[in-house]
């Protein structure tokens, strides 16, 4: 398991008696881009949560970085290198952008408690640093997210997580809300992360999009995975048969 970075097997989510995951055999390598395809309901949102730790899996194992694992939230799945960019992006709207990327991660000159003194001087150079490094183009940084486009906020959002991710970024609908302008620069950003070398998980409906950006498509349908397929060896009419289940069947892990 030297070059997966994650690993999942036999990952299930119950909701009472839903079952919203069931059975889920995953993993990715070191430096995939792998997509996670599937209608509204497939189970695909689930099983991001069930990694992240947003939820408590129901049953089944995960192994992130060669060890296997039990997060016991968010917040501990975040500190060992997952870093995630919800639909909701998670930012606040009064804060610049130096602080938003640092939320909840303050640096910090003096500690005081409640009246420490921010190390606002290090927290600048440090997000100049990372917009550089993943080509994210933000004129102003002292501008508020309130006032900001949609595609600029999900920018700020994605610069975050690869600010901080040190092992795998986790990525739900990131272009979902933007005009076509604002889709190229996040696209933009997707393949810096992979010239660089940094894993994803990719969720998307976008078929162009992921046929243009990822290594591997992993298709989720009614909670299971139905396909598991490499991009060149498949094409979308392929991929949108196993979504709608056209085509049935576990898939093989593709190696």
């Amino acid at each position: 398991m030297s070059d997966i970075v994650l690993k999942t097997e036999n990952l299930t989510k119950y909701y009472g008696g839903v079952h919203a995951l069931e059975g889920a055999n995953f993993e990715l390598r070191k430096g995939e881009h792998v997509a996670i395809m599937g209608d509204n309901g497939a189970g695909k949102s689930t099983f991001v949560r069930q990694i992240t730790a947003v939820e408590q899996r129901t049953s089944g194992r995960v192994w992130f970085d060669g060890k296997e694992v039990n997060f016991a939230g968010p917040i501990a799945a975040r500190e060992a290198g997952i870093e995630t960019v919800f639909q909701n992006l998670a930012l606040a709207d009064d804060l610049d952008v130096p602080s938003n990327l640092f939320l909840g991660r303050e640096k910090v000159l003096f500690n005081l408690g409640p009246f420490s003194i921010l190390d606002r001087k290090f927290m600048r150079k440090a997000t100049e640093a990372a917009l550089i490094r993943t080509a994210v183009k933000i004129p102003n940084l002292s501008n508020t997210i309130r006032h900001m486009s949609g595609g600029q906020r999900q920018c700020v959002a994605i610069a975050r997580t690869a600010t901080f991710a040190s092992k795998l970024i986790i990525m739900d609908e990131p272009t979902a809300a933007l005009g076509v302008q604002e889709t190229m620069q996040v696209e933009n950003i997707i393949r810096t992360l992979k010239a660089n070398g940094e894993p994803l998980i990719l969720i998307s409906h976008n078929m162009r999009q992921v046929f243009d950006l990822v290594d591997r498509i992993v298709v989720f349908r009614r909670g299971r995975i139905v396909a598991n397929l490499r991009k060149q060896d498949t094409d979308g009419n392929d991929v949108v048969s196993y979504i709608t289940g056209a085509k049935t069947g576990e898939a093989e892990l593709a190696g």
